[in-house]
């Protein structure tokens, strides 16, 4: 070795011990003094609580609270709750903690709108201070009320939301009225029910649930109205969609109603000698029309009545040359 390079050597040595020093010195992230690896604390998520409950059911329209803690409680920590509607998630939000006797507690809600099966679960994503954790999902079921006229409130107002997204006809504000009624009974007539206009349990989940949709006949027709006889009601269709579904009387088997495709030619406003309110000619002197009787079975000379008070409107929703479906 050349003497130069002997001279060298000290230094070379000590710039080296510098550099490693820092690094020897340095204990990795989440390391002890010893070298051992400590361990993270895992989070222990739980759901303590599921409020407005009653034999495991909650009204439709309520809200439902869900409470829950996360064992041990750290500054900052949020919590991600799900809701689930028949096994699908619906809503997912992420809550804040606060403290309470070393644990956090959150708190999310949801409320009831549509029928089904419901359920909430929990998690805590992991940290660089404390392990993920997740719950089991907790279910519960709906409670359905009977609705009749005259009853008003939360439960009534989501009902006929149910309807009007079906296409029945209901009355406005938060009561329920004659024209709910008349929505009831043509939905009765569209599935087959006892004809009447009872809002049972039963039926009044089915409508939450959205069962019970009418099946336009002639998709392809753009707006057109369908009248088909067997049920006993009037629909009026934007392609494949029912907009308006009203109750009526079509023609008894001695007088029975013309049936095929026809378009809308002549009305007549007011009432004529023959008792016919406001009325719209199809095909002769076939026509709908309001009448002071509209059983809920066929009973006319051939024309579609309808009741008086849901007349004018039909009136009004019926244009020139517009295409009706009778079948």
């Amino acid at each position: 070795m050349s003497l130069h390079m002997r001279r060298l050597l000290p230094v070379i040595s000590l710039a080296a011990a510098v550099l490693v020093a820092p690094a020897a010195e340095a204990a990795p992230k989440g390391a002890s003094k010893g070298g051992a690896v400590e361990a993270v604390p895992k989070a222990v998520v739980k759901i303590t609580h599921i409020g407005k409950l009653k034999d495991g059911r909650a009204r439709i329209m309520s809200t439902v609270p869900v409470t829950g803690t996360v064992t041990p409680y750290v500054a900052g920590q949020r919590v991600e709750v799900s809701f689930y509607r028949d096994g699908k998630r619906i809503k997912r939000k992420r809550v804040a903690l606060r403290k309470k006797r070393g644990s956090g507690v959150f708190r999310a809600r949801i409320r009831l709108k549509v029928g089904g099966k419901y359920a909430a679960s929990a998690r805590h994503a992991p940290t660089a201070r404390l392990g993920g954790d997740r719950t089991v999902r907790k279910s519960w079921r709906v409670s359905y009320p009977a609705l009749r006229r005259g009853k008003c409130g939360p439960v009534v107002i989501g009902f006929k939301k149910a309807m009007r997204r079906m296409g029945y006809i209901t009355n406005s504000g938060r009561c329920y009225g004659g024209k709910t009624a008349r929505g009831v009974l043509a939905y009765r007539k569209v599935n087959g029910m006892s004809r009447s206009f009872r809002s049972g349990k039963g039926l009044v989940r089915r409508v939450f649930s959205g069962r019970g949709r009418y099946r336009v006949r002639h998709p392809g027709a753009g707006t057109h109205v369908e009248a088909p006889l067997s049920r006993q009601v009037l629909v009026f269709a934007k392609g494949g969609r029912a907009v308006a579904i009203y109750p009526i009387s079509s023609g008894t088997s001695a007088t029975p109603t013309v049936t095929g495709h026809f378009r809308f030619h002549r009305t007549e406003p007011g009432y004529n000698n023959l008792g016919m309110y406001y009325s719209w000619y199809f095909y002769g002197g076939y026509a709908i029309h309001g009448y002071n009787s509209v059983p809920d079975y066929p009973a006319s000379h051939g024309c579609l009545r309808t009741f008086i008070s849901d007349q004018p409107e039909i009136f009004e929703r019926i244009q020139y040359g517009e295409s009706i479906f009778v079948f």
